[in-house]
């Protein structure tokens, strides 16, 4: 009897990690397995003997941090962070300002067509972000643009969206168009979700409907805002399928436009996949302390509101 109790309590307290063990085997082998690979390689390099022909004439050694030192020196590395920068201060409050606006007006009590609202704001989102680009690319350039021939007719000025500074809003427009329906669902899942007696309450007390919205709406789904905001960061980041896709049409973006396209680039155009991997660890390091930091100071605020 003792023998059978035994094993009934190690099977209940095994169940959890017997249901935890799928998720594990997939995350070592999708997540932790490919991020080890990509250390490992970042800290080798090839070495060329000669004039590189012949057997064992390229042979991998080991580099240590001279990969690292490398990247962090690269000019055009630097560059394409500092253009990355730049678009996300365009995108990401632009796209959470609009989902913002966008949740709000839906949770209103006089909007209209809600449903119908909600998806299609959301759609743009379920369209894939090469097909998004490859649309707004043909809209952008002049001769195919309805765009560009309706401002003829005007006579109204036909700017070069794909050249120059507007290339940043270009840019910016498709992920703004992509990504504001979903972070819009995000918080209209949390504005749905507070109790209607605190908006009777203040009510109750005047409020009118925008001092609700500025007073208590925004502030109760501040934590889905950091989410959001969270996220944006973390594509704008590792934003790639834009430029790249609109490289083709336009001689303004380079094959290193932004960080992740240089990385393509040195591993699979120039065969230098051992650079590529450091740079590759750099930007996922940097895009983790920046998290990390993000959210910490979030919770740090929301603390200190709380004991306030």
């Amino acid at each position: 009897m003792k023998s059978t109790a035994r094993r009934r309590s190690y099977g209940v307290k095994g169940a959890p990690y017997a249901f935890l063990l799928p998720a594990g085997i997939l995350f070592a082998l999708f997540f932790a397995l490919p991020i080890g690979y990509a250390v490992w390689l970042s800290l080798r390099k090839v070495k060329v003997s000669g004039l590189g022909l012949g057997s064992g004439a390229r042979k991998e050694v080991w580099a240590g941090l001279e990969n690292y030192t490398d990247a962090l020196t690269d000019s055009e590395l630097v560059s394409g962070t500092l253009r990355v920068l730049g678009y996300g201060c365009i995108v990401v409050p632009v796209m959470l300002g609009l989902a913002l606006l966008f949740a709000l007006m839906l949770d209103s009590e006089k909007v209209r067509l809600a449903p119908f609202t909600r998806l299609a704001i959301f759609l743009p989102y379920a369209i894939p972000g090469v097909v998004a680009a490859l649309l707004w690319g043909f809209l952008y350039l002049p001769d195919v643009s309805p765009f560009y021939f309706v401002l003829d007719k005007l006579g109204l000025p036909q700017p070069d969206l794909l050249d120059g500074g507007p290339l940043y809003l270009a840019l910016s427009n498709i992920a703004v168009w992509g990504g504001t329906g979903f972070n819009m669902i995000v918080i209209y899942t949390s504005l749905q979700a507070i109790p209607a007696e605190v908006y009777e309450a203040a009510k109750l007390d005047g409020a009118t409907p925008l001092q609700i919205a500025l007073r208590i709406k925004i502030p109760m789904v501040a934590p889905s805002l950091v989410l959001t905001f969270f996220f944006s960061i973390i594509a704008t980041i590792q934003v790639f399928n834009e430029p790249t896709t609109l490289k083709p049409l336009t001689n303004s973006v380079s094959t290193t436009w932004s960080p992740l396209m240089k990385v393509y680039r040195d591993a699979f155009g120039e065969g230098d996949i051992h650079g590529a991997a450091a740079q590759a660890v750099i930007i996922a390091f940097a895009t983790l302390l920046l998290s990390f930091g993000f959210l910490r100071a979030a919770n740090r605020r929301q603390k200190q509101e709380a004991a306030g």
